[in-house]
C-alpha cells in the first residue's frame, strides 16, 4: 500500500525535489486521461480503472502508486485505489475543481521555458520571446490556441472561485457604481452586483476578452442593464468613471506596466476615488510554495513577478495612493483598500 510520506532527511528531500518534474508530469497526465473522474466514491481497481479512462493497467497503477506517494489517490490493503481530499480537485464537477488549473500549469510551452530559468535570472528578463519568436500572449493566441483555450478556462475557474470571497469582504455600501478592471469575464463586477442590487458596474478589459463576458453582464443577461462592457487596454486608457475601481491579479507586469494602469485608474477616478487591489502575494501567506513558483513562471513567459507586501505597498504609494488597509481574502490573496488624496 502506496501512502503520503512524511517529511524525509534532506538528502532523500532533495532527491524528490528534482524530480519535481515526474509530479507535475503525474498530475497533467491524471486530468488529461480523466482519471479523477472516473474513480467513484468507492473503491476501484486498476483494471477497472484503465478500462474505464482507455489506459493499459499496469502503467496506470504505476502512476496512481506515484501520486498517492503526494496524497493524491490512496492505495488499499487490496490494491484498489480511493479518492484523497486532493484527488477530488482533479475532478471536473468538484466545486472546488483545480483541474483547469493543473493542466494551465504544465501546458507544453512551460516545459520549454523552464530549463532556461538561469538565463532569466541572469538577464531579468521573458525567455519566451526567444523561444518562439514573439510577445507570450501573441504566440499563446496565434500559434497555440488548445494552450489559449486552458488558460482561458484556469482563469475563468480561479475568477469563479475567488469572486465570491472578494464580493463577500468588500463593504461597498455607499458607493453607487464599481469598475472591474482587467476582469477577464466579470466574475467579480458580477458577484458585486449581486451584493448590491442598486450599484452600477463596468467590465474593462481587451476586447477578445470581453467578447466572451458573462452571458448576464451581456445583452439580454440579468445583469446587463446594470453594466457597461468596455474594451480596451488599461495600460493605454481607463475610459471609465466609478466611486470604486477593483483591480485583481493584473499588476504583475513589469514597473513601468503597473505604474501607467495606476495612473490611468487615478486620472479616470479623481480624487477621492476608492481603489482595491487584489493580488497574490510571495510573503505572508499560506501559499507561499504555490505563489513563489508562480512568481518564476511570470518571469519566464512575461518578464512580470508577484509582490511582496513591501513591493506592493511601494508601487500603490509610488502611483500617488494612500493605503487604508490590507487584509487577506483567502489563503492566496490580500486586499489592498485605497484612496485617491484629495
Amino acid at each position: 500500500m502506496t501512502t503520503a510520506q512524511s517529511a524525509p532527511p534532506p538528502p532523500m528531500r532533495l532527491r524528490e525535489l528534482v524530480f519535481g518534474a515526474a509530479c507535475a508530469a503525474a498530475l497533467r497526465a491524471c486530468a488529461r486521461l480523466g482519471v479523477a473522474d472516473a474513480l467513484g466514491e468507492g473503491p476501484m481497481t486498476v483494471e477497472d480503472l484503465a478500462a474505464a479512462v482507455k489506459t493499459e493497467p499496469k502503467p496506470l497503477r504505476r502512476l496512481l502508486r506515484a501520486l498517492s506517494c503526494h496524497g493524491v489517490f490512496a492505495e488499499r490493503p487490496d490494491g484498489t485505489f480511493t479518492h484523497t481530499e486532493m484527488s477530488r480537485l482533479l475532478r471536473e464537477d468538484d466545486p472546488h475543481s483545480l483541474r483547469n488549473i493543473t493542466l494551465w500549469c504544465t501546458e507544453p510551452w512551460t516545459w520549454d521555458a523552464w530549463p532556461k530559468l538561469d538565463e532569466a535570472v541572469r538577464t531579468g528578463r521573458n525567455v519566451v520571446e526567444d523561444l518562439y519568436g514573439k510577445e507570450f500572449f501573441t504566440y499563446l493566441n496565434e500559434d497555440a490556441p488548445e494552450s489559449a483555450e486552458v488558460f482561458n478556462r484556469a482563469m475563468t475557474t480561479s475568477s469563479e472561485q475567488s469572486a465570491r470571497e472578494v464580493a463577500a469582504l468588500l463593504d461597498l455600501s455607499g458607493s453607487s457604481s464599481v469598475a472591474d478592471i482587467g476582469g477577464g469575464q466579470g466574475h467579480v463586477v458580477a458577484s458585486l452586483l449581486d451584493k448590491y442590487p442598486a450599484m452600477r458596474g463596468a467590465l474593462l478589459d481587451l476586447p477578445r476578452v470581453v467578447e466572451n463576458a458573462l452571458p448576464r453582464l451581456r445583452q439580454g443577461g440579468d445583469l446587463a442593464q446594470r453594466t457597461r462592457i468596455v474594451p480596451g487596454d488599461v495600460r493605454v486608457a481607463v475610459p471609465v468613471e466609478a466611486d470604486v475601481y477593483v483591480i485583481k491579479n493584473i499588476l504583475e507586469w513589469d514597473d513601468e506596466s503597473t505604474a501607467r494602469t495606476l495612473a490611468n485608474v487615478i486620472g479616470a477616478g479623481g480624487p477621492g476615488t476608492r481603489v482595491v487591489v487584489i493580488e497574490n502575494l510571495v510573503d505572508d501567506t499560506p501559499s507561499m510554495r504555490f505563489s513563489t513558483a508562480m512568481d518564476l513562471l511570470l518571469l519566464l513567459n512575461v518578464g512580470g513577478a508577484k509582490h511582496t507586501t513591501e513591493s506592493m505597498v511601494s508601487r500603490l504609494t509610488e502611483a500617488g495612493l494612500v493605503i487604508d488597509d490590507i487584509r487577506p481574502v483567502n489563503p492566496y490573496l490580500h486586499a489592498f483598500d485605497c484612496h485617491v488624496p484629495e
